[in-house]
């Protein structure tokens, strides 16, 4: 997948390629252009440059994750000041739990959504991996328990490979095929389970002691967790500082170090806080503490996710493609290729949530509603800040979203309300979302004019 460099004309700061894929369809910035659109780290010398900047580009409409953040803290004091139990211990790692599958989902439409495609099928590709991985554990395949994961991430990234191709190679619109796969993969789901003899009412249960069951059901010891937080801040801040180091020392731009070091803290005090709540007794006969397993599996997913797309080849060109395809094609990238690969990493995430979902279970069962877990995936996914018109979305983004729905599940199921009320208040919150990625798109066009 080699490619040529778009344009040799420089872009404020440190080029990517998909900057210089919209330059390429769009023309070069003016120099003339306001401040807000350049990123704090071209300009900063300082932390206090860094945030002036920063704030300049808010009120130009770059205001990145700060509405969801912002929205996501009332959301909490509302449910708070409702229900006093919400951010209870006992609550805040059942949402937890309930936030991943979300955050999975969310995380195979971001894939989509940055190539300005869809994926209607997750759901039901996320239930044959899940089915695969059921059948081959129990009895009497009894495989073990990571070789059965494989052959399940190989049926799904297939599975991908085959829709990408079709969208890429044919020119379907992603819509009709994923919503044809939506219908045949339910439909191959179904055979799955007529075909096992341990599927007992179309459902297969998972041994207790499976770690596919623990994933989700078992906590790691209070220390193993504040070991994990610490080893994981000390490698965090490590690259953090090398890399800021290293591309000074190559002429690049790199945050003030007050920016780097004021992340570092943050991202330490959110672990600490996670790790203290979860290692709080939360057993009502038995003590209960720990963090669940499921947590750091579902941030090494989405670290992974992030590496691929912010710092590989593959990512740069995935949101090139995003931004502009005609201008991706001129550079010299092999678009039917990366659309296709992009689907492929749909399929292996949709895989990675059927896992989280039959952990959360305890079983494998035909009654999965695939078509509603494909559309909160798109509704966390969009609500966390990914666009629905191509180019911009970050695994980031499907960790915000996730959380909103399940706390907006959470919390009105604390207070009582119907499963018909809590879709309605996701439907607002989704739309109220899309408002505002809409009010920003068009008031930074405004101000570009």
């Amino acid at each position: 997948m080699e490619g040529k460099d778009v344009t040799t004309e420089p872009v404020a700061g440190e080029e990517s390629f998909r900057e210089a894929a919209v330059q390429e369809a769009a023309g070069a910035v003016p120099a003339t252009e306001e401040i807000a659109t350049v990123a704090p780290e071209v300009l900063a010398d300082s932390l206090g440059d860094y945030l002036r900047a920063w704030w300049k580009r808010v009120r130009g409409g770059e205001s990145g994750a700060l509405p969801i953040i912002a929205g996501l803290v009332l959301i909490i004091v509302f449910f708070q000041l409702e229900r006093s139990q919400f951010l209870s211990a006992l609550n805040i790692v059942n949402l937890l739990t309930q936030a991943t599958v979300f955050i999975l989902f969310a995380a195979v439409e971001i894939f989509a959504l940055v190539l300005s495609e869809v994926d209607l099928s997750a759901g039901y590709v996320a239930a044959v991996g899940g089915f695969i991985i059921a059948e081959l554990i129990a009895p009497p395949v009894n495989l073990p328990w990571w070789v059965a994961i494989l052959a399940a991430l190989a049926a799904t990234a297939t599975i991908g490979a085959l829709q990408g191709s079709l969208i890429a190679r044919l020119h379907l619109p992603s819509f009709v095929v994923t919503l044809g796969g939506l219908l045949g993969w339910q439909g191959v789901m179904l055979i799955l389970a007529e075909a096992d003899s341990q599927a007992v009412g179309g459902v297969i249960s998972i041994s207790s002691s499976s770690p596919v069951y623990k994933l989700v059901n078992s906590n790691m010891s209070p220390a193993l967790g504040w070991i994990l937080l610490a080893v994981t801040i000390a490698a965090y801040a490590a690259l953090s500082l090398t890399r800021a180091a290293r591309r000074r020392a190559r002429g690049l731009t790199a945050p003030p170090l007050g920016i780097t070091l004021l992340t570092i803290g943050l991202a330490t005090a959110g672990g600490v806080a996670l790790v203290v709540v979860c290692n709080l007794n939360r057993g009502l006969l038995v003590p209960l503490k720990g963090v669940p397993w499921v947590v750091p599996f579902v941030g090494v997913v989405l670290l992974a996710w992030s590496v691929l797309l912010a710092r590989t080849r593959l990512g740069r060109y995935i949101y090139a493609i995003g931004a502009n395809p005609e201008a991706a094609r001129r550079a010299g990238i092999d678009v039917a290729l990366v659309r296709t690969l992009g689907f492929v990493l749909c399929g292996v995430t949709a895989c990675l949530a059927g896992l989280v979902y039959e952990s959360r279970l305890g079983s494998m069962a035909t009654n999965i509603d695939g078509g509603t877990l494909v559309l909160f995936g798109v509704a966390a996914a969009v609500i966390g800040g990914a666009s629905l018109f191509g180019g911009r979305g970050k695994p980031l983004h499907a960790l915000l979203g996730g959380i909103v729905v399940a706390t907006v599940y959470n919390g009105l199921g604390l207070m009582g309300i119907s499963a018909a009320g809590q879709d309605i208040a996701t439907a607002i919150v989704l739309i109220a979302a899309v408002s505002v990625d809409a009010l920003v798109r068009r008031r930074t066009a405004a101000g570009a004019v």
